[in-house]
């Protein structure tokens, strides 16, 4: 049994990452700030998932959750998966915006493993997986902060797969496609209401280029590539980014 912290818990793609992982034998350590929704899937797991709060934009809030949970024992798999979205046009988007998304998809994911990298150095062994995007690899329009976010993640990865290879640590992103999660749904309901879109024709603005399986890809099909880039199957695997969108 391994122990596994996965941020963004209470999201779509991080309760099918906590139930996949749970499902293999490990315990989880389910981390957001909907404590609310938290609860409900340590209520759906009982004695194999702790929540905890936790703030990835904060340093000390990190800090706080790796300390309290790798004094008690080894932490051995990190999934950086919390995540958010805005849509505008670069000279109309918020700073504000621009500044919280960048803070939780980027910032949150290097804080995390700042933290975590002495605590596996140490145990000579850890695996962190870095939730990217498609949008890691390609643009679309008014996803400014959030395709300079997913760039990021892929450099951060990157780097700290150099890193970390002499102290048996792994560093890999997913890249998930269109998922039917609340956020993506989100982004459909906005084009329809905005722009008059329907579902189709909102899916084909926001997936671009055509994807070639033409549907949407599912939470557990992206539970299903983090757990195996974590897994004793992917042992020499590190620096790399699986791509699980479909064929975008």
């Amino acid at each position: 049994m391994r122990n596994v912290l996965i941020t963004g818990a209470a999201g779509g793609l991080g309760q099918a990452m906590v139930k996949k992982f749970i499902d293999e034998g490990d315990y989880v350590f389910a981390a957001d700030l909907a404590i609310d929704e938290l609860n409900k899937v340590v209520e759906a797991f009982p004695g194999k998932v702790t929540a905890v709060e936790l703030d990835v934009t904060s340093a000390q809030s990190v800090q706080n959750v790796i300390d309290s949970i790798c004094k008690e024992q080894e932490l051995h798999v990190v999934v950086n998966n919390a995540g958010l979205q805005h849509r505008d046009k670069i000279e109309d988007f918020p700073e504000e915006k621009w500044d919280l998304l960048q803070n939780v998809m980027l910032k949150g994911p290097f804080l995390i493993t700042k933290y975590v990298f002495p605590y596996m150095k140490k145990q000579n062994y850890g695996r962190i997986v870095n939730i990217s995007s498609v949008h890691g690899e390609m643009a679309t329009p008014e996803k400014v902060a959030y395709v300079a976010a997913k760039h990021g993640v892929i450099g951060l990865t990157r780097v700290a797969a150099l890193e970390g290879a002499a102290y048996g640590i792994t560093v890999n992103a997913v890249l998930p496609g269109p998922v039917k999660t609340p956020l993506l749904q989100k982004q459909l309901n906005d084009l329809a209401q905005n722009k008059g879109m329907s579902e189709a024709e909102a899916l084909s603005e926001i997936v671009y280029p055509k994807q070639a399986m033409e549907r949407f890809i599912t939470a557990e099909e992206i539970a299903d590539g983090v757990y195996f880039i974590s897994s004793k199957h992917a042992t020499g695997i590190t620096g790399e980014m699986l791509n699980v969108s479909g064929g975008m």
